[in-house]
């Protein structure tokens, strides 16, 4: 059936349900009650401030209230940045830094109304569509990644979903299992996904899927009218149920408030049963041909405070310094770094926006005193071997068998 596009009126309250959306094209069986986009139960009493607690906190919680992260939201910054990396430094390695390189393996063509993307085939932005890489290609950049220091290698292709796509989804499998083969961790962005492709994926040896929010629900329709925000939160639910990390941000400078839809995004996905292992920050990359060409750049002030919150609410998790970075002077990315961001993309091109180049970033690295970061999922898994032996050594351990049940 069709998924119907939802939204909680209050945190108790009931969910209403709203017209079917006739583009949807995920159509697993719908969430039952209790499902994580039902609001979280109410935390208990504190006798401490929320801030004192999420600075002590040993381990994720997932009930937090809108009400609590806006508290922590609107910290004064210097003692929110310092907080966030005090934490970071309780939940992770300081100096280490995960490398990340993302290649797009299908540009442009999307039928989708995202307003700040490039890709979308309703905008006039001078970008040529093509068809899906092969995967010999995608060995070759991926090995060059590696060779610079990456232990991620991300693929995205412009597409809604993967419905209809069975040779695309073969040679995406086949892409998946040669990164790893590599010792790379791997990751995909290709729309929405069902439970089987999702299951398809895991079975690729996917190490994490990239399927972003963009904003909070709230402002999610000025943004974008073809996909509902209930659609994105199924794909997530898909992928976490095979087992595969979830990869999930935001972008702010969509002409958002951050006191709101900052808080609305991280409050989304600090509630989901487990937190994201990862959370992509990106900043606007305004490109000229789309609805979002003319905003106002995001302030840096801004995208400190929303990285400080999302490390004191989801402690445990990857907080990614992704697109707009570029933009950046060094001092403004070393400030992210001390709030609690710990991991970046590197390499030729971000899609179709520009990207930091590995040059830069190891001189960074060295300037600072920084690392790469080693991860266990990049390790390499061989795949399990089928052990060739006689048909006289089988049928004795038939026979063996035989004779223990008789006893």
């Amino acid at each position: 059936m069709e998924v119907a596009l939802g939204r909680v009126v209050t945190r108790q309250g009931p969910r209403q349900l709203l017209t079917l959306r006739t583009y949807s094209t995920v159509r697993d069986v719908p969430r039952p009650a209790g499902s994580f986009t039902d609001a979280a139960p109410p935390a208990a009493p504190r006798s401490t401030s929320v801030f004192d607690d999420a600075v002590a906190a040993t381990g994720p919680r997932h009930n937090w209230t809108k009400e609590e992260i806006s508290q922590i939201h609107q910290t004064p910054l210097m003692e929110l940045a310092f907080a966030a990396g005090t934490v970071h430094r309780r939940f992770h390695k300081p100096s280490a830094v995960q490398l990340c390189t993302l290649m797009n393996i299908k540009t442009g063509g999307c039928t989708e109304d995202c307003s700040y993307c490039a890709q979308s085939s309703r905008y006039k932005t001078g970008l040529q569509a093509t068809k899906l890489s092969t995967v010999e290609s995608v060995m070759e950049a991926a090995k060059v990644a590696k060779a610079n220091g990456s232990n991620r290698f991300c693929m995205g292709a412009a597409w809604r979903d993967m419905r209809g796509r069975s040779r695309g989804m073969k040679n995406i499998v086949d892409m998946v299992k040669g990164v790893r083969s590599l010792g790379m961790e791997a990751c995909v962005t290709l729309g929405m996904v069902d439970k089987e492709q999702a299951q398809m994926l895991k079975e690729a040896g996917l190490t994490a899927y990239n399927h972003n929010l963009d904003t909070s629900r709230e402002h999610y329709p000025k943004i974008i009218s073809t996909r509902s925000y209930d659609e994105r939160l199924q794909t997530i639910e898909n992928v976490r149920e095979a087992g595969i990390h979830v990869c999930s941000g935001g972008i702010l400078g969509l002409g958002e408030t951050p006191k709101t839809d900052h808080v609305g995004l991280i409050h989304t996905l600090a509630t989901l049963p487990g937190h994201p292992e990862s959370f992509p920050v990106n900043k606007l990359v305004p490109i000229k041909g789309t609805p979002m060409f003319g905003e106002e750049p995001t302030k840096l002030e801004d995208l400190v405070r929303c990285i400080a919150t999302a490390r004191l609410v989801m402690p445990a998790t990857i907080i990614r310094l992704a697109a707009g970075r570029v933009t950046m002077p060094e001092s403004e990315q070393m400030m992210c770094f001390m709030a609690g961001a710990n991991a970046i993309f590197t390499g030729e091109k971000m899609l179709t926006t520009d990207c930091n180049g590995w040059d830069e970033d190891k001189a960074m690295f060295e300037r600072w005193g920084m690392e790469p970061m080693q991860t266990e999922a990049s390790k390499i898994v061989a795949e399990p071997q089928m052990e060739a032996r006689s048909f006289t050594h089988l049928r004795g351990e038939v026979k063996s068998g035989d004779a223990e049940i008789s006893a």
